[in-house]
């Protein structure tokens, strides 16, 4: 783990809280070329009415902007391990290091599939942090519903 990955995961997490305000799942998503922020944002899912708007899918989205399709020698950084989708729209953009904090509980893919392409992963950045914002909106929504019926 080293102070860069740190700070970056830092960022992300301040989108993932932004996220959390606005009563979407806590994940923010950080995109890095040369060590310079390009793009930050979080989920957008219930404000865009949108199922695609992921953190993971804006960030890239806004990268390309200033990188054209291919994004590559760029890192992200994710509160949460990236859902299929997610992994897939990153393989297309070619970002070439995903440093994430919180492992899906749901067992999702990282160490199932084969990519055919060489990304570098590392997890586990701020873990505790991120776990706790996943954690603690659910909880929170599982309240709400019991109290409702």
């Amino acid at each position: 783990m080293s102070f860069k990955d740190i700070h970056f995961m830092k960022i992300a997490i301040k989108e993932a809280i932004i996220a959390l305000k606005n009563n979407e799942i806590p994940i923010g998503a950080v995109i890095t070329y040369n060590n310079f922020v390009i793009a930050k944002t979080h989920n957008l899912t219930e404000s865009l009415n949108n199922s695609t708007a992921h953190a993971e899918i804006l960030a890239i989205n806004i990268a390309s902007n200033f990188l054209g399709k291919k994004i590559r020698k760029c890192v992200m950084y994710i509160t949460l391990e990236p859902c299929l989708m997610c992994i897939g729209a990153i393989l297309c953009s070619r970002i070439e290091k995903i440093v994430f904090g919180a492992s899906n509980t749901k067992g999702f893919l990282l160490n199932k599939i084969k990519l055919h392409t060489k990304i570098i992963f590392v997890s586990g950045i701020m873990k505790n942090k991120c776990e706790s914002l996943i954690q603690d909106f659910f909880l929170s929504k599982r309240i709400k519903y019991k109290k409702n019926i």
